[in-house]
């Protein structure tokens, strides 16, 4: 069961940290504050996933380690947090982008 855990979140944890380094460059590049804000916004929800698959691992695959469960739990609080806050901050920045297309 360990085994097949591992290799489903490690390729989670490799394509998400591949996003976040994609849309990091991504928004650092551009010059256009709203689309810098789509980039920042994705580039923290990729962010977010990763650590909530790094606190999978911690809290699936401990063998009932204290600190791996609460460095787990912190991962998964910071990634949740992260994620959400992607989501928030994509959502006001479309909207501004649909107002200026209008």
């Amino acid at each position: 069961m360990n085994e097949l855990i591992q290799w489903v979140i490690a390729p989670c944890i490799l394509i998400s940290l591949m996003g976040s380094v994609w849309f990091s460059i991504k928004s650092r590049r551009t010059t256009d504050v709203k689309a810098k804000g789509i980039s920042s916004a994705r580039m923290n929800m990729c962010m977010g996933a990763m650590l909530i698959f790094i606190a999978a691992v911690q809290l699936l695959l401990s063998g009932e380690s204290t600190l791996r469960v609460v460095i787990g739990a912190i991962f998964l609080v910071i990634g949740v947090f992260n994620l959400f806050a992607g989501i928030r901050n994509q959502g006001y920045y479309q909207r501004l982008k649909e107002q200026q297309r209008q």
